[in-house]
């Protein structure tokens, strides 16, 4: 995976935040999501390091990234992952940006929008709606679906300890449950790897569930924090989603964010919920445009 790009080690905002970097263009940044790595963008961050200087992290907590001590998603709030991404990027000598986003990467992308907007030159967010857009909405048929959001969200250590019983098992069949086929077909062997050996490591699972307890309070209330004060994302947003997720649960995507967002724009896309690896030429179509606008 990712030939021609070199591996490094940058320093965050008090995490380590390995990156996998190439390219000569203006700089674009790319966050993975739950429960993967930066491996995720495997399939198109090649053709993307053509035009752009990419950069493709692990979240903290995730792949080879540092996972800070944390109790109810203190050291995971988005705001401080969010504030990695621009610690990270100013070492990299990138003050301004473009950024795309999947999964928990998009929330660590808007909130790096609202919190920093100097910083961003475009944003693009695939596959969800805003976090308190999320909870507001889940009734029973959504809660069922993302019921990894209560889940994950318990007081540890209870996800912890009965994920630990198989933590591939549970990878495997979260991955394979939000695909549009329910299998583990579109993830490459070497990505897929990649992805067991992270979740599995010492630490891993219990850096995710602390990332999904902040997602139920501290993310929660920035947004409702942002939203009572009227910001809003300034920096032109592209808005992709899988057709057959549903990460809006019947909601409006574009409607949604035209929320948080003053210029919006966005389509479904004939996929699941994981854009990159089930539907990569249609994804890559999508971004080039976008952010060659």
């Amino acid at each position: 995976m990712f030939e021609g790009f070199r591996d490094c080690q940058v320093e965050g905002d008090g995490a380590s935040i390995f990156c996998r970097i190439a390219g000569s263009g203006p700089p674009l940044l790319l966050l993975h999501g739950y429960p993967q790595t930066g491996a995720m963008w495997a399939g198109i961050a090649p053709k993307l390091a053509q035009r752009f200087t990419v950069v493709v992290p692990d979240l903290r907590g995730y792949g080879r990234s540092e996972a800070p001590d944390s109790a109810r998603g203190q050291a995971y709030s988005k705001r401080r992952m969010a504030a990695d991404m621009v610690a990270a990027m100013e070492r990299l000598g990138h003050g301004r940006f473009a950024l795309a986003g999947h999964d928990r990467g998009a929330r660590v992308a808007y909130r790096l929008a609202l919190d920093h907007p100097d910083r961003v030159e475009r944003l693009a967010v695939l596959d969800i709606a805003p976090t308190v857009e999320v909870w507001e909405a889940m009734g029973a048929e959504a809660a069922i679906s993302t019921y990894h959001w209560p889940f994950l969200a318990q007081p540890e250590p209870l996800p912890e300890t009965l994920i630990a019983a198989d933590p591939v098992y549970y990878l495997d069949h979260t991955l394979a449950s939000w695909t549009a086929d329910r299998s583990l077909r579109a993830f490459p062997p070497e990505a897929l790897a990649e992805y067991r050996a992270a979740f599995a490591r010492p630490g891993g699972v219990h850096a995710a569930c602390e990332d999904y307890r902040a997602g139920a309070t501290i993310d929660v209330e920035d947004d409702r924090a942002d939203r009572a004060r009227g910001a809003v994302i300034e920096a032109p947003l592209l808005v992709l989603w899988g057709a057959a997720y549903d990460a809006s649960k019947g909601g409006d995507m574009k409607a949604i964010w035209r929320r948080w967002a003053a210029h919006v724009e966005g389509q479904g896309i004939d996929c699941g919920h994981f854009l990159v690896e089930e539907a990569p030429d249609a994804v890559l179509e999508a971004l080039s445009r976008f952010l060659a606008a």
